[in-house]
């Protein structure tokens, strides 16, 4: 079983560029996990988009039964306000009832990060792996957001297309790898302006921000209860930014510094990906792993010379499809998301592959990418799109390398290809819609920020960074690994405190290991 069958995973482009849901420690089978890719596959067709009715307040939503206990709704949004003329999408939306109907407090808005992961898939497949406390007394509510899953999705390439980007070498090493890095970037950038040009501009976190507060209207809560993983944090953010009186209780789990610019945020993913995975080459060598088992000497000396040997001579995978550089790096920090389930499967994977046996590093990388026989959702296509939008990126490819050469000092093993991996923004079809800024959020209630300390995606410096912001921020600390933490199974000290917090808005700082 592929890694993010089982664990929602940071989600990259063409190395790691931003984060969504993923496994900390000690979380049982039924954890929340992502649903396999249900969204259609790569198409040219573009996004459908409808004219506008522009009501002056979001209608109630019609449910109907979409089966498992849930229902699922349309729910039409303008692509803009500012001209209604340009017509609206339909969002996806879906809700589970709360299981004690009784004690309902409202509904809880979930997300589970990307941008490009489809909150309708996350909350149907990880519904029974939130904590008790959070289903007998929440609906349970859903929304992909514009560009993502079934709400307009963005596509650029198709399944060959995307197999080919992929497989590109994030760093490249001479003139000839770095001119089709260059040109493939600038043709995936090209590939959705082609095929999803009209919402390219209309898909920022800003705007997504603005549907919840649509959904919000749309299921009849005066004010919202929120909970958002990873990228689903910066959502949360832009929402206290724009309505800060407007939230009930908001969970911010791996949160992401809304003030950092694009140089800052590679930079601090470079950091947290080499640290989390010295921690897991520290962890095999003391339980003898399958990888350290099948290899003599330094553990990182041998995990840097099977990278080298891959970059020189790509493993066979499946069928045709080879495993070189770019899947390499995929798989292996798919797997740095979830000490108790991704460690494990990378140490298997790293021995198969000192053995020249590329397949489960491949099933690691098309896990990660919702990769399936029907080619790829949409997931990268939409974190792209996204991301390009949400910050300035620089036009010319010598900031990045600079920036790679810079990250290489300290964190040389994933560094210069996260540092590399936005260069598609160097061409992007469309300016960015938003700019670094701090969220102070005056006037919201108490808001829950939490942060893991060797989270590899989202940086615990991050988390300190948005509660110290938030006028009313309050920050949890998790000692551990992994890639966010509150969901069932995690340590008490978590659950009990955030269950708390939902249920009465009531919270305090704290550090739990």
């Amino acid at each position: 079983m592929a890694l993010t069958r089982r664990v929602p995973a940071l989600l990259m482009a063409v190395a790691l560029l931003a984060a969504c849901a993923g496994g900390g420690d000690d979380a049982p089978d039924r954890r929340p996990d992502r649903a396999a890719a249900t969204s259609p596959p790569a198409s040219a067709s573009p996004p459908a988009v409808a004219p506008a009715a522009s009501p002056r307040s979001q209608p109630p939503l019609s449910f109907q039964n979409c089966g498992g206990g849930f229902a699922c709704a349309t729910m039409p949004v303008p692509l803009t306000d500012a001209d209604p003329s340009k017509g609206t999408v339909d969002l996806a939306v879906v809700r589970k009832p709360a299981r004690r109907t009784a004690a309902r407090i409202g509904s809880l808005v979930v997300n589970p990060g990307g941008p490009g992961a489809s909150a309708v898939d996350y909350l149907r497949a990880a519904y029974e792996g939130l904590p008790d406390a959070v289903l007998d007394r929440f609906d349970l509510v859903a929304f992909d957001p514009r560009g993502v899953g079934r709400s307009a999705p963005v596509r650029c390439a198709s399944t060959g297309e995307l197999d080919r980007y992929f497989a590109l070498d994030p760093t490249p090493d001479d003139a000839e790898e770095l001119k089709a890095f260059q040109q493939g970037n600038a043709d995936f950038a090209a590939g959705c302006a082609e095929r999803s040009g009209p919402v390219l501009a209309y898909l920022s976190t800003r705007d997504a921000a603005g549907d919840m507060d649509r959904l919000r209207q749309a299921l009849g809560e005066k004010k919202l209860t929120y909970l958002g993983y990873s990228y689903g944090t910066s959502i949360g953010a832009a929402y206290l930014d724009r309505w800060p009186t407007r939230v009930r209780a908001m969970v911010l789990d791996g949160a992401i510094d809304p003030a950092l610019r694009w140089d800052q945020f590679l930079e601090g993913q470079s950091r947290g990906f080499d640290v989390a995975l010295r921690a897991f080459l520290a962890n095999c060598q003391q339980r003898s792993c399958a990888f350290r088992q099948t290899v003599r000497g330094d553990l990182g000396q041998a995990f840097d010379a099977l990278a080298a040997r891959i970059d020189r001579d790509p493993l066979p995978g499946r069928g045709s499809r080879r495993v070189g550089p770019g899947e390499f790096t995929l798989a292996v920090g798919s797997a740095l998301y979830s000490r108790e389930y991704g460690w494990p499967v990378l140490a298997e994977a790293l021995a198969a592959a000192q053995r020249g046996e590329g397949a489960a590093l491949l099933e690691l990388s098309d896990g990660y990418l919702e990769r399936g026989d029907r080619g790829y959702a949409n997931l990268i296509e939409a974190l792209t799109a996204v991301s390009c939008l949400d910050r300035p990126w620089p036009k010319d490819l010598s900031a990045y390398q600079a920036l790679a050469r810079k990250v290489a000092r300290d964190s040389p093993r994933f560094g210069p290809a996260i540092a590399l991996s936005s260069v598609a923004c160097a061409s992007w079809p469309v300016p960015p819609a938003g700019t670094p800024r701090r969220v102070t959020a005056p006037g919201a209630p108490p808001v829950l920020v939490i942060g893991t300390t060797r989270d590899p995606a989202t940086p615990y410096s991050w988390s300190v960074a948005l509660a110290g912001q938030l006028e009313t921020g309050v920050l949890l600390t998790y000692d551990g690994d992994g890639h966010t933490v509150y969901r069932a199974g995690a340590p008490s000290c978590v659950t009990s405190r955030v269950d708390a917090y939902l249920l009465t808005g009531k919270v305090t700082s704290a550090r739990c290991a």
